[in-house]
């Protein structure tokens, strides 16, 4: 299959040795941390755990199907999201404690952050697959489905959360972190939507670059 232009991009090379060693570190060192003393270890599990089903799912298909070390990248940022997130629980990480206070906000916004990663991340993943496993090219076709892919990972997730917390009651609570705002969910996938838009606004041209660039 051809992207745009007669651009093969169904080929990607393996990533290389050094590549592997950095990603696992840098995913090990802060699970670690994230593990150790985290503040409700339920919320704690259920926080990583997209995490670690990613870094399995990238650790099986790094020599069948690899990606860009663009998405690789971003895919451990995103990790490094939900462990800190798992950590302190997203309605108590410090440093947004400290936004909130010298900006006189109304909640600790480190969720919103968090979703805002759950559309930038997935976008470049979902537009990579479609590209080499489609036969869509670069269109507005290719952005409505990137986009509508994210949305339909948040809506997931948030019925996931709705799950959850019928489930198991108050415990919770910490998972859910809607700090008494009710429209908690809706802003969650509003801040979804922002962060697929951007990623496709500011890195579809890079990515094209890391496809063309990762078939040697």
């Amino acid at each position: 299959m051809s992207a745009e232009g007669g651009l093969d991009v169904t080929t990607v090379g393996p990533p290389s040795r050094r590549g592997i060693t950095l990603w696992s570190v840098g995913f090990a060192m802060v699970f670690a941390w994230s593990a150790i003393a985290p503040f409700d270890r339920f919320t704690w599990w259920l926080e990583v755990a997209p995490a670690l089903i990613a870094g399995a799912v990238l650790a099986v298909t790094r020599t069948r199907f690899p990606l860009t070390p663009l998405v690789y990248v971003l895919v451990l940022l995103h990790a490094w999201v939900l462990m800190v997130g798992g950590h302190y629980t997203y309605a108590k990480v410090p440093a947004f404690d400290w936004l909130r206070d010298a900006a006189d906000l109304s909640r600790n916004h480190y969720d919103r952050a968090g979703h805002f990663f759950q559309g930038f991340v997935p976008a470049m993943v979902a537009r990579e697959l479609l590209l080499r496993c489609t036969p869509l090219e670069r269109s507005g076709w290719l952005v409505a489905i990137v986009i509508s892919f994210c949305l339909a990972v948040s809506a997931s997730y948030e019925l996931l959360e709705w799950g959850v917390a019928v489930a198991t009651g108050e415990a919770a609570d910490a998972f859910l972190g809607t700090q008494g705002d009710p429209w908690d969910t809706q802003t969650d996938m509003f801040m979804c939507l922002i962060g697929a838009v951007t990623a496709l606004l500011t890195l579809s041209g890079v990515h094209d670059r890391a496809l063309t660039d990762s078939r040697n």
